[in-house]
């Protein structure tokens, strides 16, 4: 099985940190915080992981080299200067994918998901993590149902945090010029476009589920959470971080 790791972004909400550095190199717990990630999924068994790269993009290969220190052979979709969002950085790494589901996670966040809980074929076009809604985003992103299902809910609905971890099949990307006809983004070459619209046309053809995730995630978009996820990692005890 293969994985992505989304590392392409300008990290401009932790700058000065980024300025030198790019998020998912910043370390915590002692390693980079891509280093989590890479252990987790060669414990899982990936066989080969692609990481996607844009900003500070030479430092990646620089730092992980092509995998052998985490058992893992790595490979390396390069954007180019400008990000691709997260649905374009798909896009542009379908090749290196191939045509088997695969794993996908953002790499700006850390979590004591075991990722050996995720299926190895979804049962339709994505399977999602989802987290309780943390104080930074407390309206959430989706609806879990008791049966696994995941939808967008009514404005009434309690929602839970997409967590930024998911498995998907590449048919998730079959319609993405439907979905993004009328996005600039989406005309450019390669195109760019985020990836939660096509989760949500997949909810709509009921080709989406999920499960919750009750123990530690903490999305690392701040200088103050990175610096609150340091500390819990050095203590042993970054269960409950958000």
């Amino acid at each position: 099985m293969k994985a992505l790791i989304f590392a392409a972004g300008l990290g401009e909400r932790m700058r000065p940190l980024t300025d030198a550095t790019p998020k998912p190199l910043l370390r915590v717990g002692g390693r980079p915080l891509i280093a989590w990630h890479l252990d987790k999924l060669a414990a899982l068994g990936v066989d080969e992981v692609v990481i996607n790269t844009a900003w500070l993009a030479e430092q990646f290969p620089a730092t992980l080299g092509v995998g052998r220190a985490f058992g893992l052979r790595i490979s390396y979709s390069h954007e180019g200067a400008t990000p691709l969002e997260t649905g374009g950085g798909l896009w542009h790494a379908r090749e290196l994918l191939g045509d088997a589901p695969f794993i996908a996670v953002n790499g700006d966040i850390w979590t004591d998901y075991d990722f050996a809980r995720l299926p190895r074929e979804p049962a339709g076009d994505a399977h999602l993590v989802l987290v309780d809604n943390p104080a930074h985003h407390p309206r959430g992103d989706f609806v879990l149902d008791a049966d696994g299902a995941v939808h967008d809910g009514d404005g009434d609905t309690p929602r839970l945090t997409f967590s930024g971890i998911g498995v998907y099949r590449p048919g998730l990307l079959r319609d993405w010029r439907t979905v993004f006809s009328d996005a600039p983004g989406a005309r450019e070459v390669p195109p760019r476009f985020p990836l939660a619209p096509l989760l949500r046309a997949a909810m709509k053809r009921d080709a989406v589920t999920g499960e919750r995730h009750g123990g530690a995630w903490t999305d690392v978009g701040t200088p103050q959470r990175l610096a609150e996820l340091d500390r819990a990692l050095d203590r042993g005890a970054a269960a409950g971080a958000h």
